[in-house]
């Protein structure tokens, strides 16, 4: 069960105007399920992306790349699950070009004004035959409101969609921001989650969309882990319309400022909530670094922290065996690390001080705050004044048994 998380309520989805969506049922993988995505942008959009550092990276990923660079403009995009055609050589990268060319054919637009996406099983080639069947039905079935739709329409091993959306006024312009995702394992991002999709109806400048969406990853999905493996089909797609009344004129505007913070609230409730629904997860585990001497010294203990197994399963069985903390911290890669300054906390609880077991601590208080659905572990290295968050969740049975049942 996802740990704190609530389906979408559709009614709840704020429509993007010149952002229309549809989806098809094309048996790529399970038969009867949501499995193509198509979305429609009006001309004019600005469109940027962030995608895996995964030097295995997926064919889609290639020509996702290849098309943004050519910088004449994105129409569409169309996304299937089920199949993450990565791992599939030449063969591959023309699946994914022959996808795009029929999406093209379909809308109206060039083949390199359409991104394609895929996410699934790796190293096994798409069934072309099912995905194209799929793609007329899919831009048949484009309407403004289908978010809902859309965020069913990219799971994977998700138990739940997975959407967010905002309203913002400033100045007496409007703008919408609403967003989905998809993610629950091979969760360990290098610059956004599995897959990952915002748009707003605002009009915003080409260098400015391509700055925040990396500066949203930064904050949110380049934040998060599961169980430490970055895929090969991570993508995160930042959409600009204009196609509602907010101009966005200046990187300091008031507009922009507002508009900026509602992507990255955003993305960042995308990404806790793929946490929340991690394979197998009962625990939503916050990992705080302060007083770091730099943020690559409080990220490189964060994760440390957040993708050990041995601290993931403790958490799962409420074991205070916290020591596996300290060790963590200590093998975090910071040479001249002096634990004799190090401060701990479990929640409200102070674990190890001066290099050691606080003097107060007691291990029932620990089980005690390991309990609760949400944890917060606290590290004070008391170097510098840099700081850091990572989201990340324990590692219970369920995963083992989803992972090895995920071909079946």
């Amino acid at each position: 069960m996802p740990v704190n998380l609530l389906p979408p309520d559709p009614s709840c989805l704020n429509p993007v105007a010149g952002l229309e969506l549809g989806t098809a049922r094309a048996g790529i993988r399970k038969p009867g399920r949501r499995d193509i995505l198509v979305a429609r942008l009006a001309p004019g959009a600005t469109v940027a992306g962030v995608f895996t550092r995964n030097r295995f990276c997926a064919a889609p990923v290639q020509v996702c790349r290849e098309h943004l660079a050519a910088g004449t403009g994105i129409r569409a995009l169309v996304i299937n699950t089920g199949n993450a055609n990565a791992g599939t050589g030449a063969s591959g990268l023309a699946d994914a070009r022959r996808t795009c060319a029929d999406i093209a054919a379909l809308i109206g637009c060039e083949p390199t004004a359409v991104l394609p996406f895929s996410t699934g099983v790796i190293l096994e080639p798409l069934p072309m035959d099912r995905l194209l069947a799929g793609l007329a039905p899919a831009v048949a079935d484009l309407q403004a409101a289908h978010w809902s739709e859309a965020a069913e329409a990219i799971m994977t091993t998700d138990t739940l969609p997975k959407a967010v959306s905002r309203r913002i006024e400033v100045g007496g312009a409007s703008a919408v921001v609403t967003g989905i995702a998809k993610g629950a394992g091979m969760i360990r991002p290098n610059m956004a989650t599995m897959l990952g999709f915002v748009a707003t109806d605002a009009a915003v400048p080409q260098a400015l969309v391509q700055q925040w969406v990396r500066e949203a990853a930064d904050a949110s999905f380049n934040r998060i882990t599961i169980d430490g493996d970055t895929s090969t089909n991570d993508s995160f797609v930042l959409i600009a319309t204009g196609a509602g009344s907010m101009t966005v004129a200046a990187a300091d505007c008031a507009q922009a400022l507002a508009l900026r913070q509602a992507i990255i609230e955003v993305a960042r409730e995308l990404a806790q909530a793929i946490v929340r629904d991690g394979e197998g997860a009962t625990k939503f585990i916050t990992v705080q670094v302060e007083k770091a001497g730099t943020d690559q010294e409080a990220e490189a203990v964060a994760y440390a922290i957040a993708h050990s197994p041995l601290i993931k399963t403790a958490f799962f069985a409420c074991d205070p065996n916290l020591g596996r903390i300290l060790c963590a911290i200590g093998y975090a890669g910071i040479d001249d690390l002096d634990p004799s300054r190090i401060d701990l906390y479990l929640g409200d609880v102070h674990v190890a001080t001066a290099g050691g077991r606080h003097p107060d601590y007691r291990e029932e208080d620990g089980q005690r705050v390991m309990k609760p659905a949400e944890i917060l572990v606290r590290v004070v290295l008391n170097r510098g004044t840099a700081s850091t968050t990572v989201w990340t969740c324990d590692l219970s049975h369920d995963y083992v048994s989803i992972n090895a049942d995920y071909r079946s």
